[in-house]
């Protein structure tokens, strides 16, 4: 497919939203000669998620995954260090212990991520609300996922579509002197640190105290909801007390499984645990992860002071719930991010159909690349097929619309290997090489 050129002088491109998408296009069309007007509402406009007004918050955790190869996540990463993502950049730089993920510390991050934004040339930030998208002008739309209103009735005019929802829950933050480090002890599963120590505090239940967690997480009292009971949540951020009503046992195979933990307590695996990730530099404040809910905040405290080690917490942030907007990214987009029937506008983040940081920050990039591209009139060429970032967006451009679901990146987006061999990580590893030729025969004829 070929985009055609909207005028011989170069126009300044419009983004929308100065999140990980947004500011990831941003800075590679900058840096490719294109001028760009980067709109971010925050602090005019602020949300129910966000707490600065900085780009590139990190609203829910503070992981970008799995940075171990050979991992699907591993490898996205991977492929965007290759093309000298920014935000990958500012993650090396705030990067605080995760065990086998990379975790950062989301204040560095953010500062990271608005220096070089606030520095470049080439953008002017405006922080003020867009309200609509004119199709005749050079547009990338990645306000993510808690898109205003006056935008999201503006993208449903423009698509036709309408709007779609899911909702997606953050986690608790607690002080970390509150917590009692004689209960909560450092390690990481199967002693897997960056350093050989533990990267995470975890919180080691008995039998009898998980069950009575349960029974008082089950029968606790949760936020008026304002969720239609048709708008599903998102799968992979379910809110743990929607986890525990699917079985008794549900959450000693999700969020609280203790395997690969010892309690030195005991010398033996607790029955159920609970990681605290790190969430700064400084290592005074925790996130406990994977405990998004949609609790009331007296609830939270008095249910999450439950947990062993937690019994005199004091909480920095409680969880929380909230809108995720989506469009219907195979019936509107093509596999260059671009709209099908307005050509001059593109869709990154979650916006478009991805969940994820990392996935966020790879549509970013991608719609940088093919929107500098679209204005100097060249062909725009799709990522390989058997990339990690080709596979991604193959998969929101050509999936099922009646039944779009948002995705992370996982090896099962990937096109099957030929000749493929019978060992798991042996396939995970022959992806992962078979990615790197096709990325550098891509790069190699840009």
């Amino acid at each position: 497919m070929r985009g055609t050129a909207i005028s011989t002088i170069k126009p300044r491109v419009v983004i929308a939203g100065g999140g990980l998408a947004g500011t990831e296009a941003a800075w590679q069309l900058a840096e490719r000669g294109v001028d760009v007007v980067l709109y971010e509402m925050r602090p005019v406009r602020t949300t129910d998620a966000h707490q600065t007004d900085r780009l590139a918050e990190l609203v829910c955790s503070n992981s970008l995954k799995s940075d171990q190869h050979p991992s699907a996540s591993w490898l996205l990463k991977e492929e965007l260090r290759r093309l000298d993502s920014l935000l990958l950049r500012a993650a090396a730089i705030a990067r605080v212990p995760g065990g086998q993920a990379l975790t950062v510390d989301r204040n560095v991050f953010g500062a990271e991520v608005t220096g070089a934004i606030e520095a470049h040339p080439r953008i002017e930030i405006r922080r003020e609300e867009m309200t609509d998208v004119d199709p005749a002008h050079p547009t990338i739309v990645a306000t993510g996922p808690l898109t205003s209103d006056n935008l999201a009735s503006g993208i449903g005019r423009l698509t036709g579509s309408g709007r779609l929802f899911f909702y997606d829950s953050i986690s608790p933050i607690v002080d970390a002197q509150t917590i009692d480090r004689a209960i909560a002890f450092p390690a990481s599963r199967y002693d897997k640190s960056l350093d050989g120590t533990g990267d995470y505090l975890n919180c080691p239940f008995n039998k009898a105290e998980y069950e009575h967690f349960v029974d008082e997480l089950t029968a606790a009292q949760a936020v008026d909801s304002h969720i239609p009971n048709d708008v599903p949540y998102f799968e992979a951020c379910l809110p743990i007390e929607e986890i525990a009503r699917r079985g008794r046992d549900t959450l000693r195979f999700g969020p609280m499984k203790p395997m690969g933990l010892t309690d030195p307590r005991t010398g033996r695996r607790p029955w159920a645990a609970v990681q605290l990730r790190q969430e700064n530099l400084r290592a005074d404040s925790y996130n406990l992860v994977g405990f998004q809910n949609h609790l009331r905040f007296a609830e939270q405290k008095r249910i999450m002071r439950l947990i062993p080690g937690l019994e005199n917490a004091e909480f920095l942030r409680y969880g929380q719930i909230h809108r995720n907007t989506y469009i219907n990214a195979p019936a509107l987009l093509n596999d260059t991010l671009q709209l099908r029937d307005h050509t001059n506008v593109f869709f990154a983040g979650q916006i478009s159909g991805v969940e994820g940081y990392v996935e966020s920050i790879a549509t970013g990039l991608a719609a940088g690349l093919m929107m500098a591209a679209y204005i100097r009139g060249e062909a725009l060429r799709p990522f390989p097929r058997k990339t990690a970032i080709g596979s991604l967006l193959y998969y929101i451009s050509h999936a099922d619309p009646k039944h779009y679901q948002p995705a992370n990146i996982a090896f099962d987006l990937f096109p099957p290997l030929e000749n493929s061999p019978r060992g798991r990580r042996e396939r995970q590893i022959a992806v992962c090489e078979l990615a790197a030729a096709k990325l550098s025969e891509y790069v190699g004829t840009r």
